[in-house]
C-alpha cells in the first residue's frame, strides 16, 4: 500500500473510515444506551466524520486521476454506508492498484 499514489491515498482512508464506523457501532452505539455515555459517541462520531469527509474528498480525486465509471463511484460511496462495506472495496482497489 503506498501512500504516495491516489489508490493508495484511497486505501488507507478507505480502512480508517471503515475501521471508526466498526468502532462507532459496536462500541460507542451500546456504549451510549447501555452504559449511558454519551460522550463515547461524540468522540468517535467526530472522528469518524472527518473521515468520512476526507474519504469522499479521496474518492472525487481517484474519480477524476482514473476516470472512474458512475458505477465505481457508486459503489465506492455506497461503500460507505454499509458495515463492512469498506473492506469489500478495498479488495477491489487492491485489485485495481
Amino acid at each position: 500500500m503506498q501512500f504516495a499514489t491516489s489508490l493508495g491515498r484511497l486505501r488507507i482512508i478507505t480502512l480508517l473510515e471503515g475501521l471508526s464506523y466498526m468502532v462507532l457501532l459496536g462500541i460507542a452505539m451500546p456504549l451510549k444506551y447501555a452504559a449511558d455515555l454519551p460522550e463515547a459517541v461524540r468522540v468517535v462520531g467526530s472522528l469518524h466524520g472527518l473521515l468520512f469527509v476526507l474519504y469522499m474528498l479521496a474518492v472525487a480525486h481517484v474519480t477524476f486521476v482514473h476516470r472512474w465509471s458512475i458505477g465505481k463511484v457508486l459503489f465506492a460511496v455506497g461503500a460507505a454506508f454499509v458495515p463492512l462495506g469498506n473492506f469489500l472495496l478495498d479488495r477491489r482497489l487492491l485489485r485495481e492498484e
